[in-house]
Parts: structure tokens; C-alpha cells; sequence
């Protein structure tokens, strides 16, 4: 959300080669955002002044993509969202037929403009009274750095008709950290709409922070108070021969995977058709997987914070601040890099050079490896027997404002695969009067939050992540599954006296899938499919293991706003029936919404999710109480799921891997 962001943002590729898209679920083309603005235009619902905060493919229905086959005409239709003189508008168009198939005026408010960042900074530096607020601080508007932050929404009646953004500024003072020298107590909220500063807020004057805290390694090594460690010998990755994966118009092959890959503005990486292949044909395992929400929310009350409750990806949009990945520390340097493909405020096609990158690694583990005792005779040592363990991984990174956050999908040769989110950036901080822990102020001042360096607070807050997870194991007639760890009575002719047993609970509806993983009664949660067997008689499933990945907070779903619009955070998993246009748990338009339009209102009709299509909605977080650690850049934390085959293979995928220098 930085100025910076914003240069990358408008910087457009002035030329796209010649594309088409390859397959039904492949991202829209540069050519094909040039047809749908076009075509809108032409119908009479567009003009020059009309900004599109969003364009992206507009899936056919799953039935359609999955009869679709090579050479067959493609269903090709993209979703608009697009503000005009007259409102909010959401479009369908058919771009293969060249017409707009639906056109209606929205209540909701769409996603952030890159031209409303600017404005709203331009607004705030030359309104009087900001000014006059500097002024009395001794600073200029010259030295300013202002973040527009989405606002929240809270039911006030000073909300109604307004497109409302809050804007605290800083003071660069040449460093590379935009956020050292936060100017607090004096914040501006703009009207979007009205192109106005509505408001300025000014709770009294607070010591500016001395020290720029830039993270160069040349700011570093001018530091007196730390120094550069010593030159170290590279540790660098190198593949003989060139990649064992292929990227080709879409689609990636890698061991036993394929699957297709594309980016949207909202969700950013979108992965669809993963299958699995082991020698007997692919095999379906996800129609899709890609993001479905950010929530943050910041536990500082007071008048300049309470309002911190952002919607990462549904008001900012992880695919447009999508960032260049730098090979030797996003990425080894011998990964693939790719360009996203996403559009400016006025529709036309827009390249983020690298941001994607595709690699595979050696973890340095082993896939599997087993050592016999018994096999060990004074003539001969049998070695150990196993294989080295291989992943591919597909990278992107996005910043939302001071944050940075990796989205990893990981692939195993064993048949799992794992969904991380890797958290670093800057701590978002707080000016405060106190240096130490000592100073009088220091015990109110840390109420919420930590203090980090001498005058910054870092506030308290969360993290959470829901992705999608449209698992269609062996076709479309899926279960959801819930097999429970019991105790179990101990047979009286044995000297065991406890035990414990598998219970399988399978929900028929959503009302019943909503789940809160509990260390004290552990369980399996898996999706399957009762209509195959295997030889054996099982039924193939894929689970969701959880890990490190859970977190929940007291904060009121029922009756606090930010949390109202974010219900899902009350589960770790919710279950729903298939449904194209719910994409997004926090509902289609984020900014400034409500919460009647979040995954807990369409699970208030309580449909069947029994033996059918059904998708997963995973949340996934962490509360972060900063430490000093953390300054001025964060360590990168991961937090993450693996779905793990279950039943679904009829060994280890991993046992035919050829052994260490036997490769042909």
C-alpha cells in the first residue's frame, strides 16, 4: 500500500506477446481485459472516466470444464466490477460472444483503487488543519510518508454513502524504513467518493523517534550498536541437467503431480485441476485451491487504532501487490520465475515481472529409509536402505502495507502436499513518549502492545488466513469426515487397562461441519469419496492435518463488527456444498461490509453436504505479540496445513523413487 507499491503498480507492460488462453480455468488474457473493456465500452456501460477495481475469469460451471476437451471451443467469460458516475456496477461478460450477458447496480463497495492511495495522500498533505498539525510538531509536509488504511466498518450512521479510508502519516528522513517515525496523535479520515478530508483527528503531540532504523546492509553496517557478521561461504542450490518439472501454457507437471496455475487480483495464486498420477492414469484430488481471506486486526482501542481491522486480500487484493521475487532470497536462483498478469484502475493489462517462482529442492531429509540390525552380519554391512526426500514448490509473496507474506503450495513425492503462509515484513508501530521500560508512561503506554525500540509500540494483533480447498477426491460425490480418538474398555483377559479406538462421524450438513481442532480430543478430519473402493475395500480420502496452524481468539463474532464480517475465524474448518460464486469467505465485497455476506449466512441454510460436491474452508493464523526481535524487519515465521493421501494410494507413492546414483 506504499508509494512504492503504487509506482510498480502503474508500471504497465507496454507490450503482451500473443496469447490465448489454454484451458477453461486459465487467467484472462492481456488481449482478453483489452475485449472486456472494449466490449463494455461499446455497450454503453463504460467510458473513459470508468475504473475497473476489478476484472478477473469468470469460472463456467464444473461440468462444463471438466467435459471439456483439447480443441473444443472454450467458455471464456470474465466478472467485472466497475465504478462509473453512477454507481458500483458487477458485469458478466462473454468474452467468446462479444456481449454483456448480466449488468447490475451494487450496494457493496469494491476493492481499493491504486489511484486512491494517491489521492488520498495528495488529499491529506495540502488540507489546512492536517497541516496545521505538523506545523505544530515542527515538521513539513515534504518530509511526509501517509499510509491511506481501509477504515473498517462499524455501523456508524457517519458511514452511510461515504468510501471512507484513514490516513496516519511518517516521516522518511532517508531510510529505507518507511514506518520508524510514525507522526502519532494526528490522523485524517478521506472520503473516497466525495474526494474530501472529512475529519482531523489530533489527540495532542508525542516525541518523535531519533532513530531511522534502516535495514540496508549499508544502514547496518553505519550502525554503532550492532555490526555485519563475518563473509560466510554460500550455500547454493544447483540442479545438473535443468528442472525435472515443466511449466507450459498453464499447466505444471512435476513426479506424480499436475496441475493448472493461474492469478487473480483478489486471492493471487489460484491452482486448479491438481491430480495425482502413480502409473495407473490421473487421479483428482482438488478441483481447486487458493485464498479466500485476510484478517487483521489490531487490539489497540484507542482512537487512532481501534479501527486496524483490514481485509487483506478483500479490500487490498493479494494478486495486485504481488512483488518481483529476487532469486537468491525469495527463490534459489535456479527456480523458474514467471509474471502475473493482473490490470490497472483502467482495465488495461498490467505484468508484475517474477512473481511466481517454481523450484524444486532437496529438504534433506529422507522420503523414507529404513536400517535392518538383523540384516548386519560380521561379513557384510547392509546399508541403510531408503530415498532422498524432493519437493516442488510454487512461490509468490505479496505486500499488504508494512507486512510481507509468502503464499507456498509444496509438493511431495509421496503424495502430500502443503498450503503455508510465510509472515515477515515491518511491524506496524505506534509512537509513544516512552524510551524504556522505565519511564513513567511505559506500563499504560505497553497496555497493548510492546514496546520495541526507544518511542515504538508495536500493538498486538492477529492473523488469519482462510483458503478455499475444493477437494474432489475420485470425481465430484465427496464426504467429509470427523474419525475421533475414543477411549476404549481393555479386554479383562489381557493386562492392558487402557485403549483407545477410531469413531467415524460423517456430517450431513453444513450446520454440522463446522469444526474446532482440540489437542484433548484428537481426531482425523478428512474428505473421501464412499463411492470407490480400493482392492482392498477402502475408500480413498485426503486429510487435513493441521500442525502449528490453529489459532483462536475471544474476540465477539456475534457483536463486534470487524469480527462479524470475519465469522470464520470461530472454526478452524466449515464445510459447504459446491457453489461457484462463493470464492470468498468474508463475502464478495469486502470493503466497508456488514457481515450479512460471509460464509456463516450461506451456511444458514443448513444444505447437505453428504455425498456430494462440497468444499473446505481452512482457517489458519496466529496471534502476534512483538517482541524486540522482531525490529525492524521480522524473521519470516510459516504457518501451514498438509493434505496428506489417506486410503487414496494402494502403498507409499514414495517407494518407487530410484535409488541415490541410480538415476538412468
Amino acid at each position: 500500500m506504499t508509494g512504492r507499491v503504487s509506482g510498480l503498480a502503474l508500471a504497465c507492460a507496454a507490450a503482451f506477446p500473443a496469447a490465448l488462453a489454454a484451458h477453461p480455468l486459465d487467467g484472462l488474457t492481456a488481449e482478453e481485459m483489452i475485449e472486456v473493456t472494449r466490449i463494455l465500452s461499446e455497450a454503453g456501460h463504460t467510458g473513459p472516466d470508468s475504473r475497473y477495481p476489478l476484472i478477473e475469469l469468470r469460472e463456467p460451471e464444473k461440468q462444463v470444464v471438466l467435459d471439456w476437451q483439447e480443441g473444443d471451443p472454450e467458455p471464456r467469460a470474465a466478472v467485472v466490477n466497475v465504478v462509473t458516475k453512477e454507481g458500483v456496477h458487477k458485469g458478466i461478460v462473454d468474452i467468446a460472444e462479444g456481449e454483456v450477458t448480466s449488468w447490475e447496480t451494487m450496494d457493496g463497495e469494491p476493492m481499493l483503487l491504486v489511484e486512491e492511495f494517491i489521492g488520498a495522500m495528495d488529499l491529506v498533505l495540502s488540507h489546512p488543519e492536517f497541516l496545521a498539525g505538523l506545523e505544530k510538531r515542527g515538521l513539513t509536509a515534504d518530509e511526509m510518508f501517509c499510509l491511506p488504511l481501509t477504515a473498517g466498518a462499524f455501523g456508524d450512521e457517519s458511514e452511510d454513502g461515504r468510501r471512507l479510508m484513514k490516513v496516519p502519516c511518517y516521516v522518511l528522513g532517508g531510510s529505507s524504513n518507511f514506518y520508524a517515525k510514525p507522526v502519532e496523535g494526528l490522523y485524517a479520515t478521506v472520503d473516497l467518493r466525495m474526494n474530501e478530508v472529512v475529519e482531523v483527528l489530533d489527540t495532542g503531540v508525542l516525541p518523535l523517534p531519533e532513530d531511522g532504523w534502516g535495514y540496508t546492509e549499508e544502514e547496518i553496517s553505519e550502525r554503532s550498536d550492532m555490526e555485519l557478521r563475518p563473509e560466510t561461504a554460500p550455500v547454493v542450490m544447483r540442479q545438473e541437467g535443468g528442472p525435472n518439472y515443466t511449466v507450459e501454457d498453464g499447466r505444471i507437471d512435476w513426479d506424480i503431480w499436475s496441475f493448472r496455475w493461474r492469478v487473480d487480483k483478489r486471492p493471487g495464486v489460484v491452482l486448479s485441476n491438481i491430480q495425482a498420477d502413480v502409473g495407473e492414469g490421473p487421479r483428482e484430488i482438488l478441483y481447486q485451491a487458493h485464498l479466500s481471506e485476510v484478517f487483521v486486526p489490531y487490539m489497540d482501542p484507542s482512537e487512532g487504532w481501534y479501527w486496524r481491522t483490514y481485509m487483506d486480500s478483500g479490500e487490498y487484493g493479494f494478486g495486485i501487490f504481488m512483488t518481483p521475487l529476487r532469486a537468491g532470497v525469495d527463490c534459489p536462483a535456479n527456480a523458474t520465475f514467471l509474471p502475473a498478469l493482473v490490470h490497472a484502475d483502467d482495465g488495461s493489462p498490467m505484468e508484475i515481472p517474477d512473481a511466481v517462482c517454481i523450484f524444486e529442492r532437496d529438504i534433506g531429509d529422507p522420503a523414507w529409509r529404513h536400517f535392518e540390525i538383523f540384516a548386519q552380519t560380521e561379513d557384510e554391512a547392509v546399508p541403510t536402505e531408503g530415498r532422498g526426500a524432493t519437493e516442488l514448490v510454487v512461490r509468490s509473496a505479496s505486500e499488504v502495507g508494512n507486512y510481507d507474506y509468502l503464499i507456498d503450495y509444496r509438493f511431495d513425492q509421496a503424495g502430500r502436499m502443503k498450503v503455508m503462509v510465510g509472515s515477515t515484513g515491518l511491524d506496524a508501530v505506534k509512537g509513544v513518549a516512552a524510551r524504556d521500560m522505565m519511564a513513567e508512561t511505559a506500563e499504560e503506554e505497553t497496555r497493548y502492545g510492546t514496546l520495541i525500540a526507544p518511542n515504538l509500540v508495536a500493538p498486538n494483533h492477529d492473523h488469519f488466513f482462510n483458503f478455499r480447498l475444493d477437494f474432489d477426491i475420485d470425481g465430484q460425490a465427496n464426504s467429509f469426515m470427523r474419525t475421533a480418538i475414543v477411549a476404549a474398555e481393555a479386554p479383562s483377559d489381557v493386562p492392558r487397562r487402557s485403549l483407545w479406538v477410531t469413531r467415524q462421524e460423517m456430517p450431513q450438513t453444513e450446520g454440522e461441519a463446522r469444526y474446532k481442532i482440540n489437542p484433548q480430543t484428537p481426531a482425523m478430519y478428512h474428505v473421501g469419496n464412499m463411492g470407490v473402493t480400493s482392492g482392498l475395500g477402502h475408500h480413498p480420502s485426503y486429510m487435513i492435518a493441521p500442525g502449528d496452524s490453529v489459532a483462536y481468539s475471544p474476540l465477539d463474532t456475534a457483536n463486534d463488527p470487524p469480527a462479524m464480517r470475519n465469522p470464520y475465524i470461530d472454526y478452524t474448518m466449515h464445510v459447504t456444498p459446491y457453489d461457484r460464486d462463493e470464492r470468498y469467505a468474508g463475502g464478495e465485497f469486502a470493503f466497508q461490509s456488514d457481515g450479512t455476506d460471509t460464509i456463516a449466512a450461506w451456511m444458514e441454510q443448513d444444505d447437505s453436504i453428504a455425498n456430494t460436491d462440497i468444499v473446505t474452508w481452512y482457517t489458519m493464523g496466529f496471534h502476534h505479540i512483538p517482541r524486540m526481535e522482531d525490529w525492524p524487519v521480522m524473521p519470516l515465521m510459516w504457518k501451514g496445513i498438509t493434505l496428506a493421501p489417506f486410503n487414496f494410494f494402494d502403498h507409499n507413492p514414495a517407494i518407487t523413487l530410484r535409488a541415490p546414483g541410480k538415476q538412468p
